[in-house]
């Protein structure tokens, strides 16, 4: 396996963001990406955005506010609010092969993108969703500035994971207008 962080086989995968503490034993309420919001737990201790701590997690019930856990070690209110906003990595590794045409949305980061004529006009940095429905964030050549493209068909009809690009239709830029002087009658 190569060594580099950045290889597909060496990324950490965001699983899921502690969002509150939950009770006064020490449960936390976790927002969770995987399929089964249960699942979490499944691929063993996850890690923080560093790497630095462990959290072994065991799932109580789901709500609608998130999936109720308990971690082990935490065994008070005071020490799960401290852990408020921890986001939870597991490392790609523990995880299954994505099956054919699915992929991790980290394996988009990196990745070329061109448009529908094969023109490579940035690469992916970034893939979120804040709450619409996910997004691309794409670098844009030669701009220091990114563009955030919808991740749909409509704008992405092509994902070529082995060919390390995506195909990105662009939504049109809308034209800067000035803003209109209101008239006033006097």
């Amino acid at each position: 396996m190569d060594d580099d962080p950045q290889a597909i086989g060496g990324k950490r995968i965001l699983l899921g963001r502690i969002l509150a503490a939950h009770g006064i034993r020490g449960d936390v309420i976790v927002r969770t990406f995987t399929k089964e919001p249960g699942g979490i737990a499944a691929y063993g201790p996850l890690s923080d955005a560093q790497g630095a701590r462990l959290f072994s997690l065991k799932p109580i019930r789901m709500t609608p506010k998130g999936l109720i856990a308990h971690i082990r070690g935490i065994d008070d209110r005071t020490a799960a609010e401290q852990l408020k906003g921890t986001e939870l990595y597991a490392e790609r590794s523990q995880l299954p092969e994505p099956e054919d045409g699915e992929f991790y949305f980290e394996d988009l980061v990196g990745l070329a993108v061109c448009d529908p004529d094969g023109r490579r006009i940035g690469v992916v940095i970034g893939v979120h969703n804040f709450g619409a429905g996910d997004i691309l964030e794409v670098r844009i050549e030669d701009r220091s500035r990114t563009d955030l493209v919808p991740f749909a068909d409509p704008f992405v009809p092509e994902v070529d994971i082995p060919g390390r690009r995506v195909v990105v239709d662009m939504p049109p830029e809308e034209p800067k207008s000035k803003p209109k002087r209101k008239e006033h009658d006097a």
